[in-house]
């Protein structure tokens, strides 16, 4: 393995470390960007844009556009834009979470997206997420947080008590078995109120103070490299922030000026749909590109011509093949970990790829000496989708989905190829190229 890939992999773990929610992935990846000379925005002032410069705007703390404008006007080279979202599938705490059951305070969660249950289960689980509280002069106040050390754990049954799980599989259902265990029950005082309190003792405010929350389960565990040459990646959530960390680097390698305006946009809420204020589905992405058209000339019309000059690659993670189990499938795509980036196709348009949009992407992996691999999917299995699919239908943009290959998607914990994050930059900088 090579020494660059290995550091490049151990920035990428770093990232998803400091990253156990949406929130905090926005926050490093500004962060991040900010390194590079972008400067933050916000959408309800009025944005002063020259050629060259570095800005980037969040939307509800858990979206992101980033944007550099181009020497050259939009309608005339169009916009190099990459993709992607910051969510993952976990469990997240209900509103009012705490109760007791046979002398333990537990903590209700519901399910984000579509996680693996079982891999949550017998792991050393924390909390991390938002908290809006009350200032000292009365306005809500949002507070960042998230606990390092262990807090919470949902137990499985003992074999004893499950004879027939390993023949017939770990069977959860979602209210009555995937509550944590969050500390014993004792003594007379209330569920809610025993959590508050708590709560506000982490937080140092009063209890009363505390007026809504966002917060999610993650698996303390740190991520790591694998394998006997470290060619593997161990790590909770590269599905999909191994994305948006490729997407950001490949932005901040390129050069400082090129003739087109190039952008990054990560959306919340993909695991679920994407149809939220800050989802792909969400005018966000359409509103920045529009407002960096009509400071050209004020015609709508700058817009229009700018979007079918331009690009949009949705970056996301994608199917390797698993060994144990490649009878799941399509024998002729089966790519491969640390073999390149996977061009997404599917005929019900679940991806957005056509034929030009692949060879385009093609191209780019050539140019940076990448190799690129192909995915469909079984015709007898249901397909996944993307952000792409949305954002294709929203701006008639051309659109290629593409991501790198990885194992046990949608689990706590999952595995990709350590080379393949180094050789997804690459294609990213070569993009931004143009």
């Amino acid at each position: 393995m090579k020494k660059n890939d290995l550091k490049t992999a151990r920035r990428l773990l770093e990232f998803i470390d400091q990253s156990p929610t949406p929130f905090h992935a926005v926050d490093q990846l500004s962060r991040l960007l900010e390194t590079g000379g972008f400067r933050p925005l916000r959408e309800e002032d009025p944005w002063e844009l020259k050629p060259g410069g570095r800005h980037y705007v969040t939307r509800n703390g858990s979206s992101l556009l980033a944007f550099v404008v181009g020497t050259r006007p939009v309608s005339e080279a169009g916009f190099a834009i990459i993709g992607a979202h910051t969510d993952s599938p976990n469990l997240r705490l209900k509103p009012q979470p705490a109760f007791s059951r046979y002398g333990y305070l537990q903590l209700g969660v519901e399910v984000y997206g579509g996680a693996l249950l079982s891999t949550w289960t017998d792991r050393d689980l924390s909390l991390a997420g938002r908290v809006v509280v009350r200032s000292k002069t009365g306005e809500p106040v949002t507070r960042l947080v998230r606990w390092d050390q262990p807090l919470l754990r949902i137990p499985q049954l003992a074999i004893h008590l499950n004879r027939t799980v390993n023949e017939k599989g770990l069977v959860l259902n979602e209210q009555n078995h995937l509550p944590p265990i969050f500390q014993t029950a004792a003594g007379g005082t209330p569920p809610e109120q025993r959590f508050a309190e708590w709560l506000g003792r982490e937080l140092r405010v009063r209890p009363q103070d505390l007026l809504a929350q966002d917060l999610m389960l993650y698996d303390v565990q740190p991520s790591s490299l694998g394998g006997c040459e470290g060619e593997f990646l161990f790590a909770p959530r590269l599905d999909n922030l191994a994305s948006c960390h490729a997407a950001t680097l490949g932005l901040l390698a390129s050069a400082k000026s090129t003739p087109a305006t190039r952008v990054l946009v990560f959306y919340d809420h993909e695991e679920v749909g994407s149809e939220t204020a800050q989802g792909g589905g969400s005018p966000f992405l359409k509103d920045a590109l529009e407002r960096l058209s009509l400071g050209e000339d004020r015609s709508r019309e700058a817009f229009m011509r700018a979007l079918a000059r331009s690009l949009f690659i949705s970056a996301d993670m994608a199917h390797g093949v698993h060994p144990n189990y490649a009878d799941r499938h399509d024998a002729a795509h089966l790519p491969q970990l640390n073999a390149g980036p996977v061009i997404k196709t599917h005929a019900g348009q679940r991806y957005a790829t056509d034929a030009e949009s692949a060879a385009r992407f093609d191209l780019l992996c050539q140019r940076a000496g990448v190799g690129v691999q192909r995915f469909a999917m079984r015709s007898d299995l249901r397909c996944g989708s993307t952000i792409g699919p949305i954002t294709a239908a929203n701006l008639g943009i051309k659109t290629v989905d593409v991501g790198n290959p990885m194992l046990s998607m949608h689990s706590a914990r999952e595995m990709a190829g350590t080379a393949d994050h180094a050789a997804l930059i690459r294609v990213f900088r070569e993009f931004f190229k143009s």
